[in-house]
């Protein structure tokens, strides 16, 4: 099976270390994934929102990381708004194992947040969810 190109979708305030982490795990040798693309601090000029629409179209899947804060990260309800409006499978994955994990505001009340894992990274990035 060919790896899926991930988008990372992250609070850049508070979570940029463990999107870091993540993004490594797409580099061991039976990942079922390569990291394409993620969230951005840096203001995108012009219509943002456009910009990772695009950013989407390269992209076969949306791993929305949810930390401590995430449910007042903006940018990561438009992510994943976005994604839906594409039609992109996403799951929300928990970014710390001891730490309350929010949802983003844009996420719908049926949205599990799964546990970090290695194997359950492969499985959800597999489709079992």
């Amino acid at each position: 099976m060919a790896k899926q190109r991930a988008f990372i979708s992250f609070d850049y305030d508070h979570d940029e270390g463990v999107k870091i982490l993540l993004a490594g795990q797409a580099k061991h040798p039976d990942s079922p994934f390569d990291f394409t693309d993620a969230s951005v601090k840096e203001h995108l000029t012009g219509d943002w929102k456009d910009k990772v629409r695009r950013r989407m179209n390269n992209i076969d899947i949306v791993i929305v990381l949810c930390g401590e804060w995430t449910h007042t990260a903006k940018g990561v309800a438009e992510e994943l708004t976005i994604a839906r409006e594409k039609g992109k499978p996403y799951f929300l994955l928990a970014a710390y194992g001891d730490r309350t994990c929010t949802k983003p505001s844009s996420a719908l009340s049926s949205d599990k947040v799964y546990k970090w894992t290695w194997d359950n990274l492969k499985a959800l990035v597999g489709g079992a969810r």
